[in-house]
């Protein structure tokens, strides 16, 4: 069952058209990424899901409730860079923020305990907020986000501020709350995308490009690969392959190759005739998985 629907949404700022029609959905109980560049139009597309924004044209039906009713309380938000007071501990924000969401102060501070915890803070509950580390903000943003129990929690860039340890953080906790609810999150880093999400939209120009499980948009696009390692620079060893029908193109990044082939046997073949003759100075030769970067880039690219 779709929680949210979407139908030829655009939105134009001063004539230029930045959202250029999306339509998609959003399955109940997933964790769908949605991925794009810089300026792709991911923020814009979150805050007019998220009701903050109003769409220049289309519609956004949330399970049969049209957006422009208040259904505010069936969505959590947490915005790119979240503003907090501050001045307040973690516990007191989180229970101003819960009051503010209609709950009464008995639930507010019964449900603040209990995401304290659940977020893996509650250790730092009395503490100002002030004195939170990046990952500890993203991961009390996320609470407040949730305070009320939506049904649809949506992510803008969630982890793109954060070091490693806080990032490693955030996606640990995405992973325990996609169980109870369904997650959206931006971002352009795709090894987050590829860990935790079950589903995932491509986002360019304005535009969905690509849709689907992992699964599905590898099959749909897979293309064999051969990674090759040398001891010196590997295009002058490469070039007699440039006349063989199934080697298609080749990466070089310093003294690797990725060599993309449409028929992987007889690039093998070829390769290791090659490699034989030509003595080469290799010291790695391995078959290489589609990854999803591969796919963004081929998506985008068309």
């Amino acid at each position: 069952m779709s929680i949210i629907s979407v139908n030829g949404l655009r939105k134009s700022f001063q004539g230029l058209e930045i959202i250029k029609g999306l339509d998609f959905s959003l399955k109940e109980g997933k964790c769908i990424a949605l991925l794009g560049p810089n300026g792709a139009g991911k923020t814009t597309t979150l805050r007019m899901l998220s009701g903050l924004m109003k769409p220049s044209s289309g519609s956004i039906q949330f399970q049969n409730k049209n957006l422009g009713k208040d259904i505010r309380q069936y969505i959590g938000y947490l915005p790119q860079y979240p503003v907090f007071y501050e001045w307040m501990t973690g516990r007191e924000f989180l229970e101003y923020v819960g009051k503010l969401g209609g709950l009464s102060n008995k639930e507010a501070q019964i449900r603040s305990l209990e995401l304290l915890e659940l977020v893996g803070i509650s250790d730092a509950k009395n503490r100002k907020v002030g004195k939170y580390s990046g990952g500890m903000k993203q991961r009390l943003g996320i609470a407040q986000a949730v305070i009320h129990n939506p049904q649809l929690l949506m992510l803008d860039e969630p982890v793109s501020a954060l070091d490693p340890f806080g990032r490693r953080e955030v996606i640990e906790l995405l992973e325990k709350l996609k169980t109870k609810m369904t997650i959206l999150f931006s971002t352009h880093i795709l090894n987050d995308a590829e860990e935790v999400c079950d589903e995932i939209l491509f986002l360019h120009k304005g535009l969905i490009v690509e849709s689907g499980t992992l699964a599905e948009l590898k099959k749909r696009h897979q293309k064999s690969k051969i990674d090759l390692e040398f001891k010196e620079m590997p295009e002058p060893y490469l070039l007699p392959l440039s006349e063989n029908k199934f080697i298609t193109s080749w990466d070089l990044d310093g003294n690797r190759a990725s060599i993309t082939t449409t028929n992987l046997e007889e690039a093998k073949k070829a390769i290791f005739h090659e490699a034989s003759v030509q003595n080469w100075p290799l010291t790695r030769f391995e078959n290489s998985k589609l990854t999803l970067e591969d796919l963004f880039m081929e998506v985008v690219q068309k």
